[in-house]
């Protein structure tokens, strides 16, 4: 026999005593499982019974129909995950079902869940169509309902010559239940429709342990494409607000060349002193109650250490002086603010100097790369 023939025959062997591992089922010694309840202890009438504790004692009316021995189910339990933002589960629930509250107020919640359903069914190539709304007594709420077309699954053997060994096909049913405040949605997924076949041929019927375990398998599925895409939204929000003009050169109310800020006063205002530490303002004063901040500027020196790595602040371009920067809404709705910016003489910068160095305020006062 040749050396690689025999090897060949030894990897051969290795995958299939590893295909004949069940995963599902213990492996061992199940003599207990043969084991005859043992006689009750006879005790002659002349002496006293010892006292017998039934704390352990297994009644007759107990279940009987149950696995056995190798056939006791030892796989985990399944669980619903709420990786998605504000999701829970019902406590000591076995069903597949998972509430989720509302994160983006820009957006629909049940639309968005149920988008994200179908994102999910589109990636698995799979469709689906819509059931008849039903209503739910308990919930109180209105029902949406989709059905999905069959998810197939082969599982194949051999090496040279592979062999479909079995073929599982399943549909879904998903409910939503939706709030009537609107801000709370449930999703709950059933599996309707079972086929297996196998070398021992075919079946319609499924372990209702394995049922439960599709069913919580694909509702995680669908939380995972829910958590994808709240943190897709959630980046392009953020895009969209570092892309967005927050800072305009304009006038103040009393016609002033001033910067107009799209930001509340209460929060620009808080905000401001990051502003300053960053850009090398002190605030030497403050009136809270006329929005005025009195600070002295020193223009930051950049050293050579900072021009190689990088690090270096964009500098404004402004003599080292006294300033006052006051703040005035500008609208009723208090959306806008503008920022005027004086000299120790109570002069405002001329528009000039403003457009000059507003590629630095701009930034500055947009709070990019702040946070």
């Amino acid at each position: 026999m040749s050396r690689q023939f025999f090897c060949l025959s030894v990897l051969t062997l290795a995958l299939s005593a590893c295909s004949s591992v069940d995963s599902k089922h213990a492996q061992g010694d199940f003599d207990y499982a043969k084991k005859q309840e043992s006689k009750e202890f006879i005790v002659p009438d002349s002496l006293d019974k010892p006292a017998t504790q039934r704390e352990f004692a297994i009644p007759n009316d107990v279940n009987h129909q149950g696995p056995i021995g190798s056939k006791v189910d030892i796989r985990a339990p399944s669980l619903v995950l709420p990786i998605a933002a504000s999701s829970r589960v019902i406590s000591e629930s076995d069903q597949a079902i998972i509430w989720f509250d509302k994160v983006l107020e820009d957006e629909n919640l049940l639309t968005f869940i149920k988008g994200s359903l179908i994102s999910q069914l589109t990636s698995d190539d799979v469709s689906y169509e819509e059931v008849e709304v039903t209503s739910d007594s308990d919930l109180k709420g209105i029902a949406e309902t989709l059905d999905s077309k069959w998810y197939h699954n082969e599982v194949e053997t051999g090496w040279l010559f592979t062999d479909i060994e079995s073929s599982t096909s399943m549909r879904f049913r998903y409910e939503f239940f939706l709030k009537p405040h609107g801000r709370s949605v449930s999703l709950k997924v059933s599996l309707i429709d079972y086929m297996k076949t196998d070398n021992e041929g075919g079946t319609k019927n499924i372990d209702p342990i394995d049922k439960q375990r599709a069913e919580m398998a694909m509702l995680n599925e669908v939380v995972a494409q829910v958590d994808y895409n709240y943190r897709l939204q959630q980046r392009e929000n953020r895009l969209m607000r570092a892309n967005q003009k927050l800072v305009t050169v304009g006038e103040n109310k009393a016609a002033e060349s001033a910067y107009v800020v799209e930001m509340s006063l209460d929060n620009l205002w808080d905000n401001m002193p990051i502003f300053f530490e960053k850009h090398g303002f002190t605030i030497s004063d403050l009136d809270e109650t006329k929005k005025i901040y009195f600070v002295d500027f020193t223009k930051p020196d950049i050293g050579i250490w900072d021009s190689i790595w990088g690090d270096e602040q964009p500098v404004i371009d402004v003599s080292d002086a006294k300033y006052q920067f006051v703040l005035d809404p500008l609208d009723d709705k208090n959306q806008k603010t503008s920022v005027s910016i004086y000299d120790a003489n109570g002069e405002p910068l001329t528009l000039d100097t403003l457009e000059r160095i507003f590629p630095v305020i701009e930034a500055g006062l947009s709070f990019r790369n702040f946070y």
